[in-house]
């Protein structure tokens, strides 16, 4: 490749080994671009989505925009915030080498990348698909028989509301009649999700968590608290408890669910995130007002929630899903989208490794179904040094490939 070549560093890979296209500088979306930017944030959801590609100066490899990327399968390259100036026109990202040349090369078609370690699928157990839409329950669901494997589909909240343009604090603060319009706009996009599910396929929704600096970008009217470390501050359980708007939100989403898919709506399941202990899970029960039969999970990705578990369990807690991205950050005091401490942000560290042990132990002890998030290429690793869940969940991309290779080989083996 000619051109002035710029080193960076890869934070999520994709399907090519080198990508091309033209330099969008802009918070807008543009198909098939190249998108640059100082940092990710959930504003510019529309443009990463439409990117075939992200550059940034700035992030981790587990931040939520990140993630968010690696469930897609675009690549997200990180370089030094001064090189950004230099990003325009046609670049090509070459990602075997995490640089970009910004003059187009020679060459494009590179092969897949290989998968990260060997684990079969049925180490997965019964998987879990991290997503951000519903085109990727389709993508989950278009790999063959081996799609039967994915029992459950999970979502955040948040990115329901970017795809859907809501702007949720806004909503939730103009009033009872906008609460209630809040929530029905959420379900009917769930109704969607559901439709897509093969028999036997759930759906999990992480309920609202929006922390105050991403909640800034996306909100237009209600105030937004300005905090000194909103990763620490009033989001996730501890918000949900002091607002009567969600509340009122979730019913409507309850309601406009079971009106639409009657008995199906039970295959919405609902989860809270960033819990600490079990009173806070029984308090929040309690303040939604849930049905006895709608059942709600639990998040563990606090360290208080990992010696909390067989409590949250006792609690009622009927699925845990352990958060392993917020829970490494939380052991190690190591911010994930922090690049500059991304030596000390360790997923296979020693203290995560007995935190997840701990967990899965106090969930068989209590009989909890438990799921393990796990990046692939953590997943042998967390296989050989952690007692097997019930499943790992997995984001899209890396799943997908995971399945398409199961499919292949078992099909080469009855060919043989």
């Amino acid at each position: 490749m000619n051109g002035r070549r710029i080193q960076g560093s890869l934070l999520t890979g994709g399907t090519q080994s080198e990508v091309r296209g033209v330099c969008n500088r802009t918070r807008s979306p543009r198909e098939g671009a190249v998108l640059v930017a100082p940092s990710l944030d959930a504003g510019l959801y529309e443009a990463i989505v439409a990117a075939r590609a992200v550059v940034c100066g700035a992030g981790g490899l587990t931040g939520h925009m990140q993630s968010l990327c690696r469930g897609r399968g675009i690549p997200v390259l990180r370089v030094d915030q001064e090189e950004l100036d230099h990003l325009v026109g046609e670049v090509t990202l070459d990602l075997d080498s995490g640089s970009i040349v910004v003059e187009s090369g020679a060459g494009d078609g590179a092969g897949p990348d290989a998968a990260a370690g060997s684990p079969s699928l049925d180490d997965l157990g019964s998987a879990c698909a991290v997503i951000a839409d519903v085109q990727d329950i389709r993508t989950i669901n278009s790999c063959g028989p081996n799609a039967e494997r994915v029992d459950c589909f999970f979502i955040r909240e948040e990115f329901l509301c970017l795809a859907a343009a809501l702007s949720p604090l806004d909503s939730l603060d103009g009033g009872p009649a906008d609460a209630v319009a809040y929530g029905r706009a959420l379900a009917d996009r769930l109704c969607a999700f559901v439709e897509a599910l093969l028999p036997g396929q759930r759906l999990v929704l992480r309920m609202l968590d929006l922390r105050s600096d991403h909640a800034a970008s996306v909100t237009e009217q209600a105030p937004v608290a300005v905090e000194p470390n909103p990763e620490l501050g009033l989001h996730g359980a501890r918000w949900l408890l002091g607002s009567a708007a969600y509340r009122d939100a979730l019913h409507a989403v309850l309601g406009l669910l079971r009106e639409r898919l009657g008995e199906a709506a039970g295959r919405v399941h609902l989860s809270v995130p960033f819990l600490n202990d079990a009173e806070e899970f029984a308090q929040l029960r309690k303040h939604l007002e849930l049905p006895p039969g709608v059942p709600l999970s639990a998040f563990i990705e606090t360290p208080a929630a990992v010696h909390a578990t067989a409590e949250i369990c006792a609690a009622g807690a009927s699925e845990l899903f352990v958060g392993v991205k917020d829970l490494v950050q939380f052991y190690l005091a190591a911010d994930r989208g922090n690049h500059l401490v991304a030596e000390s942000y360790q997923t296979r560290h020693p203290a995560v490794l007995d935190g997840l042990r701990r967990v899965v132990e106090s969930a068989r002890a209590a009989g909890t179904p438990v799921r393990l998030f796990a990046l692939g290429t953590d997943l042998a690793h967390y296989l050989a040094h952690v007692p097997a869940p019930d499943g790992y969940m997995m984001c899209t991309a890396e799943l997908r490939d995971r399945l398409l290779d199961g499919y292949d080989n078992a099909s080469a083996g009855v060919r043989s």
